[in-house]
């Protein structure tokens, strides 16, 4: 008996873990990457996390002819996975 609820408590520890979502780090220790200085976008703040993009440039993807700033890879994956429903909202 014992087995089993260890054993139902694991799969449901494993199934909610596996529906988190990733956390986006957004920590002073980050460090913009070296290759994205002077990299002109059309958003100040990340479309994603509304992070500040203007000093933590990670990554850009191009939309619509506009290129689009990031703080990490996870806001650019999300953002590709939808990018209407980000860009909307920059000029």
């Amino acid at each position: 008996m014992k087995l089993y609820i260890v054993m139902i408590l694991l799969a449901v520890s494993a199934v909610s873990c596996a529906q988190e979502t990733p956390k986006v780090k957004h920590v002073s220790k980050m460090k913009p990457r070296a290759d994205m200085k002077g990299v002109k976008v059309v958003n100040a703040d990340d479309p994603v996390c509304h992070m500040k993009t203007a000093e933590f440039l990670k990554d850009t993807a191009v939309y619509k002819t506009k290129i689009y700033g990031f703080c990490s890879d996870h806001c650019k994956s999300e953002f590709k996975k939808s990018p209407a429903k980000y860009a909307r909202n920059e000029k």
